[in-house]
């Protein structure tokens, strides 16, 4: 029985993935800053037949991350997989975004990462293997306004898992990968920070969460270094790196049309430093896919 830990477990990318595993028989450890989202994945989860354990764990603080990976191996006697989904959204300019936002959600996004293979790593040496599995982003490869402290986190996570991969050469059970998803649709853009005065729209198009969830199951089976979900958007990567200075004029544009969409919105940390304390906002989908279209590309 495969033992998976997935942080960011409790919505979207996180939570799809924890249903994935489930069906394939996995043993689940469940973490997330919400413990009453987390009880509800997990009876989910059950329901398919899966152990499972839930760990309350805020991931951008490394103690947290260490008795996440102990509990795990105290409750199962191993780990196999490791699945940071943990990631928190923010839309502003770098000049209006809070110095202190920026710093956070780092913490969260590339920070949580590298906690994560830290604590994670020790165990995978003992085994001599194991599968680490941090989501990224396409705004790993591809930058745009109103993203900054969110494109900083993901670059600097792409870079943290090819140089680790790399310092792995000897280990070759231990696998490092990471999975860059385009737009999904899930709720972080509605728990996003946002500091443009606007209301905000994914870019579109938008993939589904189980979508991704399941390139991510393929990853564990059949572990590859980088694997883009979302042909789409993942058609910018190549754009950017032959054609820079076009892709550099073309996309300001597209996200002040397409992502910011007028009104007058009072800044807001959204839930970069607190969980929401709604259960319901804890969903696989974010609904944006199913807005009728009017109301989507007004």
């Amino acid at each position: 029985m495969r033992v998976v830990v997935i942080t960011g477990a409790s919505g979207g990318i996180g939570r799809a993935t924890a249903h994935a595993f489930a069906a394939t028989g996995a043993a689940l450890v469940l973490a997330g800053r919400s413990a009453v989202a987390l009880d509800v994945v997990a009876g989910e989860c059950r329901g398919h037949g899966a152990e499972v354990i839930s760990v309350p764990t805020d991931v951008s603080v490394e103690e947290q991350v260490e008795a996440l990976a102990a509990a795990a191996v105290e409750r199962f006697g191993r780990i196999d997989v490791w699945v940071g989904c943990a990631s928190v959204f923010s839309l502003g300019t770098f000049e209006d975004t809070p110095p202190a936002l920026f710093r956070q959600l780092i913490e969260t996004n590339l920070f949580g990462q590298v906690y994560g293979a830290r604590a994670v790593l020790n165990y995978f040496r003992e085994q001599h293997q194991g599968v680490l599995i941090s989501i990224g982003s396409v705004y790993s490869r591809v930058t745009a306004p109103f993203v900054s402290p969110y494109v900083t986190s993901k670059f600097g996570l792409l870079g943290f898992m090819e140089a680790l991969r790399e310092e792995l050469r000897a280990e070759p059970g231990i696998r490092v990968c990471t999975v860059l998803p385009s737009t999904v649709d899930t709720p972080v853009y509605q728990h996003a920070a946002n500091y443009t005065g606007q209301r905000i729209h994914p870019l579109p198009p938008l993939v589904d969460p189980g979508r991704v969830a399941r390139a991510i199951v393929r990853v564990a089976d059949r572990p590859r270094r980088v694997t883009v979900v979302g042909s789409v958007q993942g058609a910018f990567i190549p754009f950017r790196a032959l054609l820079p200075a076009t892709y550099e004029r073309v996309v300001a544009p597209v996200m002040r049309l397409v992502v910011l969409r007028g009104g007058d919105i009072a800044p807001s940390a959204g839930n970069v430093f607190t969980p929401d304390p709604d259960p319901d906002g804890y969903r696989v989908s974010g609904g944006w896919r199913l807005l009728p279209r009017l109301r989507r590309f007004r």
